[in-house]
């Protein structure tokens, strides 16, 4: 769990749910498919900015991750990747798994660049 890292989803989400995040990657990540993968982790930052957007602006400190989260709702993959990325690299690291890869081809690519793609494409629907 979180090494009191004030950059940890858990002082946005709580120990209680960041605990069950971290237990999910730790069994779903070192078999799972990153089109599946990324949309979870996509999820949770999706979750966990819809509580930090409900918090009191006097709550929200400079450098925190809730301001993390709001700034990055506003933000192009490149950019949340920038603003979040430390955080995701936490909770990849807290669940003892790693979000880089290395296709069949010998390509590098990212669970975590994979999230920030479909967190920026949540409201994408081919139907509208």
């Amino acid at each position: 769990m979180p090494k009191n890292s004030k950059r940890s989803l858990q002082y946005v989400v709580g120990k209680q749910t960041y605990d069950v995040w971290v237990d999910m990657l730790r069994e779903l990540v070192p078999d799972g498919r990153t089109h599946r993968l990324s949309v979870v982790i996509a999820g949770m930052l999706h979750y966990a900015t819809a509580i930090a957007e409900k918090l009191d602006e006097d709550e929200v400190e400079e450098d925190s991750i809730a301001l993390s989260l709001i700034n990055a709702n506003e933000m192009d993959p490149d950019g949340m990747k920038e603003e979040l990325h430390d955080v995701v690299k936490l909770l990849f690291k807290d669940a003892g798994v790693a979000f880089d890869r290395v296709s069949k081809r010998g390509e590098p690519y990212s669970i975590a660049d994979e999230a920030y793609n479909e967190l920026f494409r949540w409201y994408d629907y081919p139907w509208d």
